[in-house]
C-alpha cells in the first residue's frame, strides 16, 4: 500500500456489547408481519424478512513499518495479542466483516513459514520469532473468525527489504539465499519480477499459506514493479499519490533478465515483457489458488489510475500500466481476480483523479462481472496535510452503494478506525454501518446454497437462546427479528452454535425470529422459521 508518515495510534480497548446480545445491536428496517407456522421453512414468494443487506465492508490491518499492528516492535507474544482482539473487536463493534492482514510485508513473514523469515516488524530483528513463540497468522484467523469476521491475507508480491528496514537480513531471506533474483532500487531491494524464481518464490509463499491456513481470501497490493524513483534515495509512491510521475527516471536495474529474455529469442518490447511477467504471476496464482481451495477468494488493490489510453478524458497522472507495468484491466477481463480493490485514494473534488469518475472506469472494465471493492484513504482524516474530513469517507461509500457495480470498500487503514478520527467511527455506526451485512456471494466460484439449519429456540424470561447444530460447510447463520413490524438483522458465527435474543426495551419481546446458514461463499440457505406465534 501506499506508505504513509502519518502519527502513531494509541489502542484503545472498544467497550463491544456481547456478540451474544443480538437484539439491543439491531438496526430497523419496517416491513409487514409475517404468520408462517413456527418451523417450516420460508418458501420463494412467501411473506418473510426482507433480503440480508450485502456489502464488503473491510480494513487493511498493514504491518510494515508497524503502522497498523503490532503497534511497534518487540512486544511479547500477550501484548501482540492483545492489540490484534482491540482491532479485531473494534471491527466487530463498527459491523465490519472483514480484515486484510498484510503477512508478507518484505519477503518476510508474519507466521511460521519454511520459505522466509520471520518479519522484523514482529521482534525488530528478521529471522527471530515472537516470545513466548505463537503463529500470529494462525491467531488471527482464530479470532475473527470467532467473531464472524472474514481473514484475507495480504502479500507484497516482489518487495524484498523496506527502505527504513533495521536489521541484517536473516540467512533464509531471498536476497541471502538467491542474491541474483534481488535488485537494489534506491534504498529498497526488489524482487525482479523478470527473475523466474523470485515470480516463483512468491506463488510459493501464497500456496503455502493457503494450504497450512484457514484464510477467506489472498490479497495482491499495489507493488509490481516498483514506484519509479528520481534519485537512489527518493521512493516515488509520494509522487504517485499526487497524480504525477518522477522528472527523471532510475530505470529499474533488470537488465541481466531482460537480455536474457531477448537472447532466447523473445519479441515482446521491454514494457511489454514486464507487464507479460508480472501478469503471468497473476495468471498462475489465480488458478493454484482454486486448485488447492476453490472457496478462496483471490483479491488485488492496485493503484487506482486505469491505462491512459482508456481513461476518461478527464482524469491525468501516474500510470500504473506504463509505470509498475500492471494491467489490471485485463486481469479483470481474464477473469483473474474474484475481486478487484483500485486504490482510489482521492476525493471527489479532485477532478483530475475524482473517486466516482475513476470508480465508474473500473466497473466499466470489468466485463466478466467480478467484485469491485475500491480501497479509501481513510488515514486521510488528520493527517498533517491535505487532510480529509469523515464527510469525504461518508460520500465515497455512499457513492459505491450507487453504483449496482460496486458491492463494498476497503479503508485504508486500520489506525484511523481504532483512533476514532474526528469521530469517524461514530457516524459510521450511527449511520453506513448501523446494521451488519453480509459479504456478497462469488457465485462463480461455487452457487450450491447450504442446507437449511438446524435450529431451536427457548425463551427464558426477558431472552430467546438459539441452539444451531452447524451444518456441513456453515460459516455464519443470518438471524432476523421481528420486534412489532420492525425487522432486525445479525450475523452469527456458525462456531458459536448459540446465541441470545434480548427483548426490546421498547417493543417488547420478539415476534418472529427466522434464522438462514452461509457458507464462505455467501451462498445462503432457505429460511427457517424458530420463533413466532
Amino acid at each position: 500500500m501506499l506508505q504513509t508518515n502519518l502519527k502513531r495510534r494509541a489502542f484503545a480497548l472498544a467497550g463491544v456489547a456481547s456478540a451474544l446480545a443480538l437484539g439491543g445491536l439491531l438496526t430497523a428496517c419496517k416491513t409487514p408481519p409475517t404468520a408462517t407456522v413456527p418451523g417450516a421453512v420460508v418458501q420463494a414468494g412467501a411473506d418473510q424478512p426482507p433480503p440480508a443487506p450485502r456489502e464488503f465492508r473491510a480494513a487493511w490491518v498493514s504491518t510494515v513499518a508497524n503502522i497498523d499492528w503490532p503497534s511497534k516492535q518487540n512486544l511479547t507474544a500477550q501484548q501482540q495479542q492483545a492489540e490484534a482482539i482491540a482491532i479485531l473487536d473494534r471491527a466487530k463493534a463498527m459491523n465490519l466483516n472483514a480484515i486484510v492482514l498484510q503477512v508478507r510485508p518484505s519477503a518476510d513473514a508474519i507466521y511460521a513459514s519454511n520459505i522466509e523469515p520471520w518479519s522484523e516488524y514482529l521482534t525488530g530483528t528478521q529471522g527471530k520469532p515472537p516470545q513466548p513463540w505463537y503463529d500470529p497468522l494462525k491467531f488471527w484467523i482464530a479470532e475473527a473468525h470467532a467473531r464472524g469476521l472474514e481473514l484475507h491475507a495480504w502479500f507484497n508480491p516482489y518487495r524484498a527489504r523496506h527502505n527504513i528496514a533495521k536489521s541484517p537480513a536473516a540467512p533464509n531471506h531471498i536476497s541471502r539465499t538467491n542474491p541474483a533474483a534481488v535488485k537494489q532500487y534506491g534504498n529498497f531491494l526488489w524482487m525482479d519480477p523478470g527473475e523466474e524464481s523470485a515470480s516463483k518464490q512468491t506463488l510459493d509463499v501464497v500456496l503455502d499459506v493457503v494450504k497450512r491456513y484457514d484464510v477467506d481470501g489472498v490479497h495482491i497490493d499495489d507493488y509490481f514493479y516498483p514506484y519509479p524513483i528520481e534519485a537512489p534515495n527518493a521512493a516515488g509512491n509520494a509522487a504517485a499519490l499526487d497524480g504525477k510521475a518522477a522528472k527523471a527516471e532510475l530505470d529499474f536495474p533488470d537488465q541481466a533478465s531482460w537480455q536474457r529474455y531477448v537472447a532466447g529469442g523473445g519479441k515482446l518490447d521491454k514494457p511489454s515483457w514486464r507487464r507479460d511477467n508480472v501478469n503471468r504471476l497473476i495468471e498462475g496464482m489465480y488458478e493454484e489458488v482454486h486448485h488447492e481451495k476453490s472457496w478462496v477468494r483471490v483479491g488485488i488493490s492496485p493503484f487506482g489510475i486505469g491505462r491512459p489510453d482508456r481513461r476518461p478524458p478527464t482524469i491525468s497522472g501516474f500510470s500504473q500500466y506504463d509505470k509498475l507495468y500492471a494491467d489490471a484491466e485485463t486481469w479483470l477481463q481474464k477473469g483473474w481476480v474474484d475481486y478487484l480493490s483500485p486504490q482510489l485514494y482521492w476525493p471527489v473534488s479532485q477532478t483530475a483523479q475524482a473517486y466516482d469518475t475513476l470508480l465508474d472506469y473500473w466497473i466499466g472494465q470489468n466485463t466478466q462481472g467480478r467484485h469491485i471493492w475500491p480501497g479509501m484513504f481513510t488515514s486521510r482524516i488528520g493527517a498533517p496535510s491535505r487532510d480529509y474530513q469523515p464527510q469525504d469517507i461518508l460520500q465515497q461509500i455512499d457513492i459505491a452503494r450507487s453504483r449496482p457495480g460496486a458491492g463494498g470498500h476497503v479503508h485504508f487503514s486500520m489506525v484511523a478506525l481504532m483512533e476514532n478520527r474526528k469521530g469517524l467511527d461514530d457516524q459510521l455506526m450511527a449511520g453506513q454501518y448501523a446494521q451488519p451485512a453480509l459479504v456478497p456471494a462469488s457465485p462463480w466460484l461455487g452457487s450450491t446454497a447450504p442446507s437449511a439449519p438446524k435450529v431451536s429456540a427457548a425463551r427464558g424470561g426477558r431472552l430467546l437462546k438459539l441452539n444451531m447444530t452447524p451444518g456441513k460447510g456453515d460459516a455464519l447463520y443470518a438471524v432476523w427479528t421481528r420486534y412489532g413490524s420492525e425487522w432486525r438483522f445479525s450475523v452469527v458465527p456458525a462456531a458459536q452454535k448459540h446465541a441470545l435474543v434480548t427483548d426490546d426495551a421498547k417493543l417488547g419481546e420478539p415476534n418472529a425470529v427466522f434464522v438462514s446458514a452461509v457458507d464462505r461463499l455467501g451462498n445462503e440457505s432457505e429460511r427457517v422459521k424458530v420463533w413466532g406465534k
